[in-house]
């Protein structure tokens, strides 16, 4: 593989040369820049997460109603997936380097603008543009990933590692954001990307090298505009679907996305500059391993929105100890997103997912042993390790497959869609594995006695557990009770269903990938 590329380094004793040509070990200087590349890569996670515990502040503080505060949360999220692949092929084009620095820049004044919004309306609006410039970050920093470390080995490590920090990130949110609420206000979760983009804008230049595809081209608009006329509405009606169910707004919106990427696909093949390389869907192991990517993060996505909800409202944990218990799934998955990695240097990458997979689906057969009495927090901790151990193999190795199976030139737009359908991956088993549990729910629930409550009363209880939650002590004696034995009857159902997709793509994996050889070889 021969890189044709500009390549700026700021130290001048730096000589990469054709290093692309005759893969070379990462010195120093790319694994302290590694280093740098993970801070925004933790804090990008954090951002996820870390209003979870400090919604209800601000929300009463900026008196937001219902609708703005969902805003507020999903704002964020939304806007990434949005930009993503614009964003990653627009760093090809510019500059790695410098749309990491642009965007970071943009992330902290955003941050700031978000930590001192006075009303909901302009903390909606930071949060959208927090999403914006967090598009930039992510491709960048894995595009950079692949030009510093050219060496198979070094490079599934290296990723192994970037994968393992945003998950740690978004592990730590919950936690720090509950840190920080008992001791300021809950505008400090916002400052704390600051501190970290001041470092990076100070020691990107020594440590990152600078990469622009050559020939790349302009930049298509209308793609642009394709890519996020495609892109919102799916994410928009999946996360309807998720919050109210199959509604015509959901389906409509999904709709319109899948005609509108058709017509983008349409578009790209015909491009001699496309926004998305249409041809990286030849090589079969960069299409297998966004299929693993994918479904792996609906399995993940949807069990870890039921698993939060067991913790508080059938352990009767509080926010701040149920974001703790999700420290052993997440130091699972450091470990699998490290170690599959040096695994892969001896067994082939997709028998090493394989086998990660049917670990998950091990983990996902042990949640369908609870019990619903919240006594059994150990069976299910261990449950929930495995499967993240899982997805810390698939996000490290099936990260380095999409990413190595592009030339240099199109790492970012590689990157970018590994990205996309991870944030899509998770969307869909939000929306469709808690679709399953809420339904198996309702149909529990339906006829057990509520027909003596009052008219707000027996409309919550029928709705979720939540709801009934939060009026339990309104309700007749054993009904709550009933309640969390339907939310465990529909979790049960999610867990079955995690297992048996999660089986499918091992077995994927094994066959589809079997022919990958081992870094290096």
């Amino acid at each position: 593989m021969t890189s044709r590329c500009d390549i700026d380094i700021s130290l001048p004793d730096a000589v990469l040369g054709d290093a692309a040509t005759v893969p070379s070990s990462a010195r120093l200087r790319e694994w302290l820049g590694l280093a740098l590349l993970s801070l925004p890569t933790i804090l990008l996670g954090l951002d996820l997460t870390l209003l979870h515990l400090a919604l209800p502040a601000l929300a009463a503080d900026l008196q937001a109603t219902s609708t703005q505060a969902l805003w507020v949360m999903d704002a964020y999220g939304f806007l990434i997936a949005g930009f993503l692949v614009t964003m990653g092929t627009l760093g090809d084009r510019i500059g790695r380097r410098r749309l990491l620095m642009i965007g970071a820049a943009a992330f902290a004044a955003a941050s700031i603008a978000a930590a001192f919004s006075p009303s909901a309306p302009m903390l909606i609006a930071a949060r959208a543009a927090l999403g914006i410039a967090g598009a930039t970050l992510m491709p960048s920093t894995l595009a950079l990933i692949s030009n510093m470390f050219v060496a198979p080995r070094e490079r599934a490590l290296a990723i192994g590692v970037w994968a393992t920090m945003f998950a740690a990130g978004m592990a730590l949110g919950p936690i720090v954001g509950g840190a920080l609420l008992a001791h300021f206000w809950w505008g400090a979760a916002f400052l704390l990307a600051v501190p970290v983009v001041a470092l990076l804008l100070v020691l990107a230049p020594v440590l990152l090298p600078e990469y622009r595809a050559p020939r790349a081209g302009r930049l298509d608009l209308p793609s642009v505009v394709l890519s996020l006329a495609a892109m919102l509405p799916v994410i928009y009606g999946v996360k309807r679907f998720a919050k109210d169910g199959p509604t015509p707004e959901a389906a409509v919106a999904m709709g319109l996305g899948v005609l509108v990427a058709l017509i983008f696909v349409r578009r790209q093949r015909r491009l001699a500059d496309p926004l998305v390389d249409m041809s990286l869907f030849a090589e079969k192991a960069f299409g297998i391993a966004l299929v693993v990517l994918l479904f792996g993060l609906v399995a993940v996505g949807g069990t870890m929105l039921l698993v939060t909800q067991y913790l508080q409202l059938v352990a009767g944990l509080s926010p701040l100890v149920a974001g703790l218990w999700m420290g052993p799934p997440a130091v699972a998955m450091v470990v699998a997103g490290i170690g599959a990695p040096l695994v892969a240097r001896r067994v082939r990458p997709g028998y090493v997912v394989s086998g990660a997979l049917a670990l998950s689906v091990a983990g996902y057969l042990m949640l369908t042993q609870l019990d619903g009495g919240g006594s059994d927090l150990g069976l299910l901790g261990a449950g929930f390790s495995l499967a993240y151990l899982g997805l810390g193999a698939i996000a490290a190795l099936g990260t380095d497959l999409v990413v190595g199976s592009a030339p240099p030139e199109k790492a970012g737009s590689a990157s970018a869609l590994s990205e996309t359908v991870q944030d899509l991956g998770a969307s869909l088993g939000v929306a469709a594995l808690g679709s399953l549990a809420t339904a198996v729910y309702r149909g529990a629930m339906a006829g057990r006695g509520m027909e003596t409550l009052a008219g707000d009363a027996r409309e919550a209880v029928a709705d979720s557990l939540w709801a009934a939650s939060a009026i339990a002590g309104r309700l007749p004696a054993g009904l709550i009770d009933q309640a969390r034995a339907a939310f465990m009857a529909g979790f049960t159902a999610a867990a079955v269903v995690s297992a048996v997709s999660v089986a499918i793509l091992a077995v994927l994996a094994a066959v589809a990938l079997r022919h990958v050889g081992r870094p290096g070889d």
